[in-house]
């Protein structure tokens, strides 16, 4: 045939399988999203989170990306994973319940202290937050930031540092959500939080509780949720104010 161009069948056939196997290892992409799906109905709805955009949320992140590699296949197992430098990626149902306690409506201002792998960040972000999150330590700073990006999560605001002091020129936040816990809440996080917001954190020692903080007409209502186990918050948290 001249003039034009002739695959023929065979060629064709294996440009397509190649084609599917791209897409297949393109990154964000998951390659068994039922799992995901399996996840929020067993692990997340099952256990009394009700807010459909969270859920949605969790069933959208690709938490596989999220994770150490060699632990990719339990990635969306009921539990905590490593992800180095001694710390952790927090369990789907705790990551739901704080997202949900947080009451975030899209466009809202978000401070998470403890960037993590970038999990949870995502799925602020999914919820429609705009989001800051600070991460303590460096290493985890750049993997979150690659693992973010890889994921289509490019527009939220990173940064390396102690959580303590907050991000002040950002200021105030509809949200403050921690990913490590204090014996006491940061002093400068609670003056962050904007009338009406709304503060989630694991407090304690050896002893921990997640606790709601909503600011209402400048006071603290405090409400005890359940008990939990997360890795303390270091920097001045562990020196005091």
């Amino acid at each position: 045939m001249e003039g034009g161009e002739f695959m023929p069948a065979n060629r064709i056939f294996l440009a397509a399988a190649l084609l599917a196997c791209l897409i297949a290892s393109a990154p964000g992409k998951d390659e068994n999203p039922a799992m995901r799906h399996r996840m929020v109905q067993e692990q997340i709805r099952a256990r009394g989170v009700r807010d459909e955009r969270v859920l949605s949320a969790m069933e959208t992140v690709p938490r596989h990306l999220f994770v150490d590699p060699d632990f990719t296949d339990e990635a969306h197992a009921d539990s905590p994973l490593p992800i180095g430098e001694g710390q952790t990626i927090s369990q789907p149902y705790i990551v739901a319940l704080m997202s949900e306690l947080a009451e975030i409506a899209p466009g809202e201002k978000v401070l998470e202290i403890g960037t993590g792998s970038g999990y949870a960040a995502a799925v602020l972000a999914e919820l429609g937050a705009e989001v800051w999150s600070i991460e303590i330590i460096p290493e985890l700073g750049r993997l979150a930031r690659e693992n973010l990006a890889a994921a289509g999560y490019d527009s939220l605001h990173l940064r390396v540092g102690d959580g303590y002091a907050g991000w002040p020129e950002a200021a105030p936040f509809d949200a403050v959500l921690l990913t490590a816990a204090p014996r006491e809440i940061p002093q400068p996080l609670i003056d962050q939080l904007a009338e009406g917001g709304v503060l989630v954190a694991p407090v304690g020692g050896w002893h921990q509780e997640l606790v709601q903080i909503r600011k209402i007409s400048g006071e603290l209502k405090r409400r005890r949720v359940i008990p939990v186990r997360f890795v303390p918050m270091t920097g001045k948290a562990l020196k005091g104010p």
